[in-house]
């Protein structure tokens, strides 16, 4: 596909005609990020000469979505599976770089516009970022997917206050905060609002207590707020991935297996095995399961909360 971001990738010299051509044969626009606040990059995306979008099913089309965590991992993969079926997204998390890497990709294969907004979700500050963005890229917002949240793991006397407040202003806070920055957006459009929780708010771990009690505070506001969204005619819904092969995953299988004397494939087949489950869950599989929560075949579904890990959640609840 033909793609040009101003003042970082240069345009190759027939581009202009690229262009046109893209543009005539997809009926795409020509779509350019505005600055804001610490939103920065300006992105140019033309769809590729050989896609035909009339042919898919593009059941998010005049939708927008606001997905924190949004720039690798399982964000990417949400952001990615929303913009193909017709959603433009505000991808939020810290890293500039890494968000104009991403937008810039899912634009120029889905056709799908994509904003960024790099701020940091630990604070006020940062989430009343993410709402001025909103309404200055899109002013209108459908979908909120609370991804972002990463805790630390340890023993229970080497986690002080810090750490712990650490992980809920980054995963609980910013849920909370962004819920009712975007709340009124959200009634006004009937939209949806996804919780990516996690499976260690139904079965804890000695060495997961703060991912634990902060994926458990979670999932009791997406149910208390599911009784908000009736009145108001907005679905809220939280998902619990298992362990998925992230980038972060993946890096975490080689410092666990060099520190057990064993290579990062047998680390995993160890953590498959203890899973009792068939294979470790991709970032796709969350994604495919948020896209169809946001979808109008699924207004019925509120307030649940569906693990996706393959089986490897024991219990009834």
């Amino acid at each position: 596909p033909d793609r040009r971001v101003r003042g970082s990738i240069a345009a190759p010299a027939d581009s202009g005609q690229q262009i046109a051509d893209a543009e005539h044969h997809c009926g795409q626009r020509t779509r350019q990020n505005r600055h804001h606040g610490r939103l920065s990059g300006s992105v140019v995306v033309v769809s590729s000469v050989n896609c035909d979008w009339s042919e898919m099913t593009r059941e998010l089309t005049d939708n927008v979505a606001v997905i924190t965590g949004g720039s690798r991992g399982i964000g990417r993969a949400i952001a990615r599976a929303l913009a193909e079926q017709g959603c433009d997204c505000l991808l939020v998390a810290r890293t500039e770089s890494d968000l104009l890497e991403t937008a810039q990709q899912i634009s120029s294969d889905t056709g799908s516009r994509v904003e960024i907004c790099a701020t940091d979700l630990r604070t006020e500050a940062g989430c009343a970022e993410v709402l001025a963005a909103a309404k200055e890229t899109f002013g209108r917002v459908s979908i909120l997917v609370n991804n972002a949240g990463d805790t630390k793991g340890g023993p229970f006397l080497e986690l002080d206050d810090e750490v712990w407040q650490a992980g809920f202003d980054l995963k609980f806070w910013s849920a909370v905060r962004l819920s009712r920055l975007l709340w009124p957006m959200l009634k006004e459009s009937k939209g949806t609002v996804i919780n990516i929780d996690g499976g260690f708010a139904r079965t804890p771990s000695p060495d997961v207590l703060i991912g634990g009690a902060v994926n458990a505070a979670l999932a009791n506001f997406t149910k208390g707020l599911a009784g908000v969204g009736l009145q108001d005619d907005v679905n809220v819904n939280a998902v619990h991935p298992g362990p998925t092969l992230t980038e972060r995953m993946t890096n975490m299988f080689e410092t666990r297996g060099t520190q057990a004397g064993i290579t990062a494939e047998e680390f995993k087949q160890r953590l498959i095995d203890k899973q009792g489950v068939r294979r470790l869950g991709e970032p796709e599989d969350v994604a495919e399961l948020v896209a169809f929560l946001c979808s109008p075949r699924a207004r019925h579904i509120q307030g649940v909360s569906i693990a996706v890990d393959g089986g490897g959640t024991q219990g009834l609840f």
